[in-house]
């Protein structure tokens, strides 16, 4: 078992037959989930699954819903962003997360692995995605 970070093959050959809409305020409705350290996550994901999702404080099983940032071309790379996500008086442990689009049957659109285990005890616990460039942009077509 293990989570493997990466772009879900399923969601790059969805984004070649327009399945997923990542515009702000009238696209999709995109949501990240947390797992523990026994999930198996990686390229083959193709779907949100409760298997291995963690439980605790301040978490609600499907995750949350994030904030899309209308997709922009930087340089000759089309990318994608959201804002950071933040839960509140929060007590659990996670290893990873999966970004899935709640509005398309919860279609995997990437893994992400925290390299190791992530405890949050009574507090915050906040995903602070990467700058939305061409080189750090959580999803980047090029």
């Amino acid at each position: 078992m293990a989570i493997t970070q990466a772009l879900c093959t399923s969601f790059k050959q969805e984004l070649v037959t327009g399945v997923h809409d990542f515009t702000a305020g009238t696209g999709d409705t995109f949501k990240i989930a947390l797992y523990s350290s026994t999930a198996t996550l990686g390229a083959s994901t193709t779907q949100y699954t409760t298997n291995d999702e963690i439980s605790g404080d301040g978490y609600t099983a499907g995750g949350a819903t994030l904030t899309s940032v209308t997709p922009v071309i930087s340089g000759s790379v089309a990318i994608c962003d959201f804002d950071d996500v933040t839960w509140t008086s929060a007590t659990f442990v996670t290893r990873g997360a999966l970004i899935y689009n709640s509005s398309k049957s919860d279609k995997a659109v990437c893994v992400l692995d925290f390299g190791a285990d992530k405890p949050v005890n009574t507090g915050d616990f906040s995903i602070i995605f990467p700058e939305p460039d061409s080189l750090n942009a959580i999803i980047r077509i090029s």
